[in-house]
């Protein structure tokens, strides 16, 4: 007995490993070669279509510690989403473990982000012993290019724009060596084999620099001069110059036509940041993450940027250099610098070097540019610390593409795409349990933008396989996508827009299928409403597939309809026609300074208007009371020149310390119900608007008058959300979603109140609260109706 019993614990047990989640091209295999050595195990890992497969054979003991030294100390880069393990019961015929080619088969794993330098590469890059010292293409297994390099999975050198560099013998000696961090990193490069950078002139005339370092030194020394550059970079070109240059931020601007919108920043360093910027332990984390995202931070250091860098903003957006070119461009960089998007506008970013010389000559003096082609086009992250929790307000380099498990009850989902909404558009595909959420593609009205979603939708369904059962698209017959979808499919689910808001937050927050209805409120600009109107202020009783509308703001007419969107005061008067009414507006307020204001516009016109129906659709948009707000007291009054524009100056002049101390001085919202049957109980500003025109008349503050509409706001919602529980169905849960509560105070005043009263409130974080983040919903809601009916 006792020597079987010994001979049982000697024989060696095969098993197969499966791991799923983001672990190709993260220098997962080299850690799990690492990994089988130390359980002195036999075998072999190899990536395919699933993620990475391993064939290990060991005692079971080291099996067992194999599995969780894999889970617990696999590379920064990686996610791990499963581990399948299952008994191998043939010997093994390897006496060695080994990395094995990669298995070309049906693709069902992600891709990985790109990642910022690492902390060993950039040492390398600027350490003068290293031969790659002060090369602008240094990486490795843990940092560097991959989705915007990628062109086919799996991700190998063949299938991306590395493959057309040949490896020199000292390159390929380190990626075929399991122990060194660049063992088979696919975009490894050095001077002798890999790219090359150089600069020119707008007019397509090269610098005379000798060698790629003179064309980088070169380059530090014309943003010192004031010059604009268009910089080549991971997943696109980037306009620079020196922000602290006034003149040479209103040249760009000009050029550019990128008027009144904030710009994005670069700094070398975090100390660069904190002169002008408070940035707490989060943030710093996020700015120094292999994401390097641009993060909005609160613009109160000791020192201060131009006014057109962020004009009317109280925050700066902030990035941290994600390249071995921006570190070296920026190494003696002792201020911040622009870095925006390389492009006119409203368009998508140019990618290639002939694209950028004829679309941005016009703005640019010189371009940095470079021969490893972006294969796919990445938009900069942004992201905002609210509630004290990370929150993705756009979703592109180092985030995107992302793969998410679906909830419980969703494993069998069939595959789907989803094809997202008209602004900051993304689209998601569901196949095998998971959901594929693309990089932000934009504003589809601008045609290039269009096609370049075009393009990535042919991109993902080619990487992934996909070949939808169904198409998923936004009840607005108008919308781009939505027609789109009706040349691309005769199997189409529509959804409506704050359903998709809602869906998409019990998503990411993980509800399962079988979850009871909970109550989401989904604040926004406009979306197509059931009743063919435009709604943006809701209050939805929801599960997956269905929804009950049972609150809203008060609907509002849209004077001039579109052109409300782009003339704050429009709003104004909408509310003062539609409420208190012209003769007793001017009758009680006749000395403001608004009054006059409006008494130059055509009010007779926009009463018959209003009257008759003509051009003044009605919306409970949040969206458009925060841009009536916002004119009433002289903030972003005549024009609008980028969405949101209004709201964001209005939040951004807010007396937070007047909040803190006067939490319940809030203006008053009445809540009634509506005349009309079809409609559910609404929110009525109208109190609101009166004691507001009283503080402009007794000389209030505009940063008061913010702090006491957001405060208000906040209230009514809340107030909403407990008279909506008492009188309908007993809810715990509470979505908030939609755009508007990208407003950090709102977001944390209507948060605060209901986890006061109870309620488990689920928000946003790896998913855009606003538009980008419908598509994810709409393919939640298709692919609950589709099990349902199933």
């Amino acid at each position: 007995m006792d020597y079987l019993k010994k001979n049982r614990t000697t024989i060696a047990e095969g098993e197969n490993i499966r791991i799923r989640g983001l672990v190709q091209g993260v220098g997962f295999r080299p850690a799990v070669w690492r990994f089988a050595k130390n359980c002195g195990l036999t075998g072999e890992v190899l990536n395919d279509g699933e993620g990475v497969l391993i064939r290990a054979w060991g005692q079971h003991d080291e099996l067992d510690r194999f599995v969780k030294l894999i889970s617990r100390e696999s590379p920064a880069l990686a996610r791990i989403d499963s581990i399948e393990r299952d008994s191998i019961h043939e010997p093994s015929l390897l006496d060695d473990f080994k990395i094995a080619e990669s298995n070309e088969q049906s693709v069902q794993t992600g891709i990985t982000p790109d990642a910022a330098t690492c902390f060993d590469c950039l040492e390398e890059s600027l350490n003068p012993s290293s031969r790659r010292y002060r090369y602008p293409f240094t990486n490795c297994s843990h940092c560097g290019p991959r989705f915007s390099i990628v062109s086919a999975l799996p991700y190998d050198r063949a299938h991306t724009s590395m493959s057309k560099f040949t490896m020199c013998d000292v390159c390929k000696a380190e990626y075929s060596s399991p122990i060194d961090r660049r063992f088979h990193a696919q975009p490894i490069a050095c001077p002798a084999c890999g790219p090359k950078v150089w600069l020119e002139r707008s007019d397509g005339r090269a610098l005379e620099a000798v060698t790629q370092r003179d064309a980088i030194n070169d380059a530090y020394n014309l943003l010192q001069q004031g010059k604009i550059l268009a910089i080549k970079g991971i997943g696109g070109f980037h306009l620079a110059c020196d922000a602290t240059n006034r003149d040479a931020v209103e040249k760009l601007r000009q050029r550019k036509q990128r008027y009144g919108k904030p710009l994005a920043l670069m700094a070398r360093n975090i100390d660069i940041i904190e002169r002008y910027c408070s940035v707490n332990e989060l943030e710093k984390s996020l700015l120094e993450s292999s994401a390097a995202p641009i993060v909005l931070l609160s613009a109160n250091g000791k020192h201060h940027l131009p006014d057109t860098v962020a004009p009317s903003m109280n925050t700066y957006g902030f990035m941290l250099p994600c390249t071995p070119l921006h570190h070296l461009i920026l190494e003696y960089m002792d201020r911040p610098v622009i870095f925006t998007s390389g492009n006119l506008s409203e368009e998508p970013p140019c990618v290639n070097n002939h694209e950028a010389q004829d679309r941005l000559k016009g703005i640019a003096d010189y371009f940095m540019l470079h021969d490893r082609d972006i294969v796919n086009r990445v938009d900069d992250s942004v992201i905002r610390v609210m509630n004290g929790n990370a929150h993705l307000l756009r979703r592109g380099r180092g985030y995107s593409p992302d793969t998410f498990s679906l909830p419980p009850g969703f494993e069998k989902a069939p595959p789907l795409l989803a094809l997202g909404g008209q602004l900051k558009n993304t689209f998601c595909l569901i196949k095998s349990g998971q959901a594929f959420l693309s990089q932000h593609i934009g504003d589809l009205e601008n045609p290039l933008a269009f096609e370049d979603y075009r393009k990535n939708i042919d991109l993902y369904k080619e990487f992934f396989q996909h070949t939808p059962q169904a198409v998923v698209v936004d009840c607005h017959p108008e919308y781009l996508p939505t027609k789109f979808g009706y040349e691309f499919s005769d199997n189409i689910n529509e959804v409506q827009h704050h359903h998709a808001h809602i869906a998409s937050c019990m998503a990411e927050s993980n509800m399962p299928l079988s979850c009871q209805p909970i109550l989401g409120v989904a604040l926004d600009g406009s979306g197509y409403g059931e009743d063919e109107s435009l709604w943006g202020g809701e209050f939805l009783l929801a599960d997956y597939s269905s929804f009950k509308r049972l609150g809203s703001f008060k609907p509002i007419p849209l004077l001039g309809g579109s052109q409300a969107m782009r003339e704050p005061w429009r709003n104004t008067l909408a509310h003062i026609l539609s409420g208190i009414g012209w003769e007793k507006f001017i009758s009680l307020y006749r000395d403001l300074e608004l009054t006059e204001f409006l008494k130059a516009k055509p009010i007779n016109t926009f009463q018959a208007m209003i009257e008759r129906k003509i051009q003044c659709p009605t919306t409970s948009s949040a969206g458009r009371l925060f841009d009536a707000v916002a004119a009433a007291i002289g903030v972003c009054r005549e024009q609008a020149v980028y969405e949101g524009q209004a709201a964001m100056e209005l939040e951004a002049l807010t007396d937070e310390t007047f909040i803190s101390r006067n939490n319940d001085s809030g203006y008053p919202f009445i809540i009634t119900d509506s005349c009309n049957n079809n409609l559910p109980i609404l929110i009525d500003p109208q109190k609101m608007w009166e004691a507001l025109f009283e503080d402009l008349k007794n000389v209030v503050s505009k940063a008061t008058i913010s702090a006491r509409f957001h405060i208000g706001l906040a209230c009514a919602v809340a107030d909403m959300i407990q008279l909506i529980n008492q009188e309908n169905l007993s809810f715990s849960t509470v979505a908030l979603s939609g755009g508007v509560f990208q407003n950090k105070v709102l977001l944390e005043q209507v948060t605060k109140r209901l986890q006061k009263e109870g309620y488990t409130v689920l928000t946003h974080a790896r998913v855009p609260a606003n538009d980008g983040g419908i598509s994810l919903g709409q393919a939640m809601v298709a692919a609950a109706r589709l099990r349902i009916e199933d």
